[in-house]
């Protein structure tokens, strides 16, 4: 039930209780009518409780004024044992600065020091310095509140953040997946539909190629999904690499696509996020080649350095290159902000020949 309650609700509770269990203490040692400042400054050492997280630095100084007149007017010893003073010390550490903290806990220690000299019964260093330590120790737990409050506040944002890179990260990759795959289905759905009547087996391999790419993509798709399921409980199929590059090409090559694949040094695998990324930057060169080069080949260039893999993608479309992609368009800004996420750099524009290149550097490790 106290759980449900607002925080300033919850204060008021606190104070209310606390500043009756405060009057009926004080009445219970006697306190007569003509001592009715003590039940006034009573109450000031509990109510302000109320206000603390509005206003700490208030309610503190009225919690330790109030407690050092009780004690230097001779009405005995600290009201509530001074429970008010050490709330009041913990919401100041907890919501101010650690500066206004300390200046806090400076004064409150002089007016427990001079209240301690005033008490009716004879008092030792050894009891000021416990109660310091006591209101050391509420200063302390209320920064510690604080850290704790901090850490999980920002643990929740970057909570937040992940899920929000995730989402991006898998709106790239359907991008990616159904771009390519539907360009090929595109193609073939074409090719048959022209050469249905004149050459059956040619349309027969198209349409072939179309269920094969169509069966691909679906499965591409479920494995990228389920990532999303939480009472997922096969075992995760690893994400296509560098390894699946020759079905890639044979894929391109099947939608009418000569490409030509060249491997230099020593072919080595690579993490998973830059053998997806590379990969990836692969499939989304040769979709681009196929919607917008027209007839054209393309060239695959892979060289693995000693800890750098350099891939490039070139065709010989007749079209401009600004007539193929933009450099700033979608496709292209996505793969460059893929190769960064990895350390990598990505360029593009038109080749040296003619047609579009398109070359990335990744590290070959995921250190950034």
């Amino acid at each position: 039930m106290l759980a449900n309650l607002k925080p300033i609700r919850l204060d008021l509770l606190l104070a209310v209780v606390l500043t009756g269990l405060t009057l009926a203490t004080l009445a219970s040692f006697g306190a007569g009518a003509q001592q009715w400042p003590a039940y006034v400054l009573a109450v000031l050492t509990a109510a302000p409780i109320a206000l603390r997280q509005l206003a700490p630095v208030t309610t503190m100084a009225i919690l330790v004024a109030a407690l050092g007149l009780y004690t230097l007017l001779g009405y005995g010893d600290f009201p509530n044992s001074g429970i008010g003073l050490l709330v009041g010390m913990f919401t100041v550490a907890m919501l101010r600065s650690r500066e206004v903290a300390a200046l806090v806990f400076a004064g409150t220690m002089v007016v427990v020091g001079l209240a301690c000299l005033r008490m009716s019964m004879p008092v030792v260093w050894s009891e000021v310095a416990q109660t310091g330590l006591v209101v050391l120790g509420a200063w302390t737990l209320g920064e510690g509140t604080k850290r704790w409050s901090a850490r999980s506040e920002r643990l929740a944002e970057e909570a937040v953040q992940a899920v929000a890179n995730e989402r991006v990260r898998i709106a790239r990759e359907l991008h990616d997946v159904v771009a390519h795959h539907m360009s090929v289905i595109s193609l073939q759905a074409g090719l048959a539909q022209y050469v249905l009547d004149s050459d059956l087996a040619t349309a027969r391999q198209a349409l072939a190629t179309v269920g094969d790419t169509s069966r691909e993509a679906l499965t591409e798709m479920r494995r990228l999904l389920d990532v999303l399921r939480v009472d997922q409980s096969d075992e995760y199929q690893p994400q296509p690499g560098l390894a699946a590059l020759d079905e890639l090409v044979a894929r391109a090559r099947g939608a009418g696509l000569p490409v030509e694949t060249v491997v230099t040094g020593r072919a080595r695998p690579l993490p998973p996020g830059p053998d997806l990324c590379a990969y990836r930057v692969a499939q989304e060169s040769l979709t681009n080649v196929l919607k917008h080069a027209g007839p054209a080949t393309a060239r695959i260039d892979l060289d693995y350095g000693e800890s750098t893999l350099t891939l490039k993608v070139t065709d010989t479309g007749a079209k401009p290159a600004a007539q193929q992609v933009s450099t700033t368009s979608h496709g292209i800004r996505g793969m460059k902000e893929r190769a960064e996420l990895y350390g990598g750099v990505l360029t593009a524009g038109p080749g040296r020949g003619g047609g579009f290149s398109v070359v990335l550097r990744l590290p070959m490790s995921e250190e950034r």
